[in-house]
C-alpha cells in the first residue's frame, strides 16, 4: 500500500508539473498572470474537495477560511513578521484551524441543509465582521511582498504552481492513509464506519481542520497575488460559487480542482470578450451542479469511469505475497458475548421481549427467525446502535450498555450489515486496513486469498455485490475481534458460495480465535457453520439447541417455514 501512495503521488507531482511547465511556455504574461488565480482558487477548491467531496459534508463558508488566512497574512505583513510569504501563509493557514473547528463541531450532529444553513451563516457573519474592519495594510496601500526569486508574475505563478503541488501530493498520501479512507467511510455510511471502530466526531473534525488550513493558505497567496485585498474578495456568493464548482467538477481530485480553478477564473474572461454577463457564469455553475447531484457523478468521477474503460486491463497483475494466517487471537475463555433480558420497545410496540442468549468463546452461533422477528433490532442492540434498550450486553463478562457503538467496536464487538456499505471509492487492500487496523501486506493476503477475495489494488467500486460481502466479512476477521456479528453475510452469493462461505465462517474461531454470532436466512449454510442455533419469532426465543434438533422442532417449522404443526408432526 506505500508503494500504491507513493506511485499516486509521483503521478500528481508529474500532472501538475507538465501543466506548470506547458503553461509557463507557452502562453504570454497576461495568460499567466490570469492562470496563476487558477491555481490559487484550485487550492482552495482542494480545501472544499476534502470536506464536501471525501467525507460528504456542506461547507459554504469556505472563503471565510480563505480570508483569515489572507488578514493574518496582511497583519504579519505590516507588522514586519520575519520570514516573508511562505512563512505567512503557512501561519495564516494555521490561524484559519481553529475557526474549522468550531464550524465542524455542529457537523457533529448535524447533516445535509441544516449543516448548510450553520456555515453560510457563518459566511455572513463573517461578512459583516469584514465589512466593519479593513484588511491591514488596505487604507496605506501596503503591499504584501512576493518571494524572493519570485516576485515577477511568472516567477510567482512557479511560486504558486509549487505550493498547489505540494498541497496536492500531500493530499494524496492523506486520502491514502487510515485517516482518509475514514473520511470516505464516514461519507459513505456514518454507521458503518462506527462499526469499524472509526471515531466519527474525529474524522469529521480532522476534515474540517485540514480544509480551513489548506483554506487560509490559498487566502494568503491571494494577498501575494493581488498585493492588498478588500472584503469583497471573500464574500458569501464567492463561497456559494466555489461550492456549486467543486460540487460540478469533483474537487477532491488534483485536476479537477485545476478544472474549477479554470472554471471560475477563465470563465468570466471569456463572457467579458463575448460581451455577456457575469450573472450567466453562476448560472452555468448552478446547473452544473444540480447536474452533477442528480447524476452522483462529478466531471472527474465520469472520466475515471471513462479511462478505466478505455484502458485495457492487465492481465495476472502482481503475484500476491500471502504466507500463511497468523495464530489466532487469544481472546479470554467462557462466554464470548452474553445477551440478559434484552428488550426493545418502538413506542407501544415490543420489537424483542426478554431475551437472553449466550455465544461462547470460539463457537459460531445461529440467530434466525422469519422477517421481522427482531433479529436486526437485536444486532444493532448489541452493537450499539441502539439509543435505548433494556436489559444488558456483556463482552467477556463486562457490560458495556454505556459504550457507544464506535467504542464496543473498538473494544471488540464487530458487526457486518445486511445491505454492503462498503465506500466504493476504496481499494480492497484500503477497506480491509480501514476495518481491520494496522496488518501486513502478507497477512491482508493471506486473509483475501482464504475468502477468495480480489487483490489489494482492485477497486471496490468494480466488483459485485456478492464480492463485496466477502469483503465486509474479510475486513472483521482480520481485526480478529472477541466476537464478530454476521447479518446476512451470504446476500448476493449463488448456493455453491454460500455454503464454502459457511465453511469458512465455521473456521473463524479456530483461525482468527473469535466467536460468531450468525444471524441468516439460508438453512443449509447455518447447518454447516453453526454448532447451536437461537430461533426468535415476534421478538421473543422459541426455541434453542443444535442445528439439526432445533429445524426439526414443529414450532419451528411453523414459525420458519410456514408449516403448521399437525403437519409436521404428521
Amino acid at each position: 500500500m506505500k508503494h500504491a501512495s507513493l506511485r499516486a503521488a509521483l503521478n500528481t507531482a508529474l500532472s501538475v508539473a507538465v501543466i506548470g511547465v506547458l503553461v509557463y511556455a507557452l502562453l504570454p504574461n497576461y495568460w499567466v498572470f490570469l492562470v496563476t488565480a487558477v491555481f490559487i482558487v484550485g487550492i482552495a477548491l482542494q480545501s472544499l474537495g476534502l470536506v464536501a467531496g471525501r467525507t460528504g459534508m456542506i461547507s459554504l463558508c469556505q472563503m471565510s477560511f480563505a480570508g483569515v488566512g489572507a488578514w493574518v497574512t496582511g497583519y504579519l505583513n505590516v507588522s514586519g513578521f520575519p520570514g516573508g510569504l511562505p512563512v505567512w501563509i503557512v501561519i495564516g493557514g494555521l490561524a484559519a484551524v481553529p475557526v474549522g473547528i468550531a464550524i465542524g463541531l455542529p457537523a457533529l450532529r448535524l447533516r445535509g441543509i441544516n449543516l448548510a444553513i450553520v456555515t453560510l451563516g457563518f459566511a455572513a457573519a463573517f461578512d459583516t465582521v469584514l465589512a466593519t474592519i479593513t484588511f491591514p495594510g488596505q487604507t496605506t496601500f501596503t503591499q504584501v511582498p512576493r518571494p524572493m526569486f519570485f516576485e515577477s508574475d511568472r516567477g510567482f505563478f512557479i511560486f504558486v504552481v509549487l505550493v498547489y503541488g505540494v498541497i496536492a501530493v500531500g493530499l494524496e498520501f492523506l486520502n491514502r492513509s487510515r485517516l482518509g479512507a475514514s473520511w470516505l467511510a464516514v461519507r459513505h455510511s456514518e454507521r458503518a464506519a462506527a462499526a469499524n471502530a472509526i471515531s466519527v466526531p474525529r474524522a469529521k473534525l480532522s476534515a474540517f481542520a485540514i480544509s480551513a488550513f489548506i483554506a487560509g493558505i490559498s487566502g494568503g497567496l491571494l494577498a501575494g497575488y493581488l498585493g492588498t485585498l478588500v472584503s469583497e474578495n471573500f464574500n458569501m456568493m464567492q463561497s456559494l460559487s466555489l461550492f456549486a464548482v467543486a460540487t460540478m467538477v469533483g474537487a477532491h481530485f488534483t485536476l479537477g480542482a485545476i478544472l474549477g480553478g479554470v472554471l471560475i477564473t477563465l470563465f468570466p474572461e471569456l463572457l467579458r470578450r463575448l460581451n455577456l454577463p457575469q450573472d450567466v457564469g453562476a448560472v452555468f455553475f448552478a446547473l452544473g451542479a444540480v447536474q452533477a447531484l442528480s447524476t452522483g457523478e462529478t466531471i472527474s468521477e465520469t472520466w475515471a469511469r471513462l479511462g478505466r474503460k478505455l484502458i485495457p486491463k492487465g492481465k495476472g497483475g502482481a503475484a500476491r505475497v500471502a504466507g500463511p494466517l497468523p495464530p489466532p487471537a487469544q481472546h479470554a475463555g467462557g462466554t464470548g458475548l452474553e445477551v440478559k433480558g434484552l428488550t426493545v420497545r418502538y413506542g407501544n410496540v415490543m420489537a424483542l421481549k426478554n431475551i437472553s442468549l449466550a455465544v461462547p468463546a470460539r463457537t459460531v452461533v445461529g440467530l434466525i427467525g422469519p422477517n421481522g422477528a427482531g433479529k436486526s433490532t437485536m444486532v444493532d442492540a448489541i452493537a450499539g446502535f441502539l439509543p435505548r434498550y433494556e436489559g444488558s450486553v456483556l463482552l467477556d463478562g463486562q457490560a458495556v450498555d454505556a459504550l457507544s457503538a464506535t467504542r464496543r467496536a473498538q473494544i471488540g464487538i464487530r458487526r457486518t450489515w445486511q445491505t454492503t456499505r462498503i465506500a466504493p471509492e476504496l481499494r480492497v487492500g484500503e477497506y480491509v486496513r480501514l476495518a481491520a487496523g494496522n496488518i501486513s501486506d502478507e497477512e491482508l493476503n493471506a486473509v483475501l486469498q482464504w475468502l477468495d477475495c480480489p487483490t489489494p489494488e482492485t477497486l471496490i467500486a468494480t466488483v459485485d455485490a456478492g464480492t463485496r460481502r466477502l469483503l465486509d466479512v474479510a475486513g472483521v476477521v482480520a481485526a480478529r475481534p472477541p466476537v464478530i456479528l454476521l447479518d446476512e453475510p451470504a446476500a448476493g452469493q449463488s448456493y455453491a458460495e454460500a455454503l464454502k462461505l459457511g465453511e469458512r465462517i465455521a473456521e473463524i474461531p479456530q483461525k482468527f480465535g473469535s466467536a460468531v454470532l450468525l444471524i441468516e436466512h439460508d438453512m443449509d449454510l447455518v447447518r454447516r457453520a453453526c454448532s447451536s442455533i437461537t430461533v426468535l419469532d415476534f421478538g421473543q426465543v422459541i426455541a434453542t439447541g443444535d442445528p439439526q434438533t432445533v429445524l426439526a422442532l414443529p414450532v419451528v417449522q411453523k414459525a420458519y417455514m410456514g408449516i403448521e404443526v399437525e403437519e409436521a408432526a404428521a
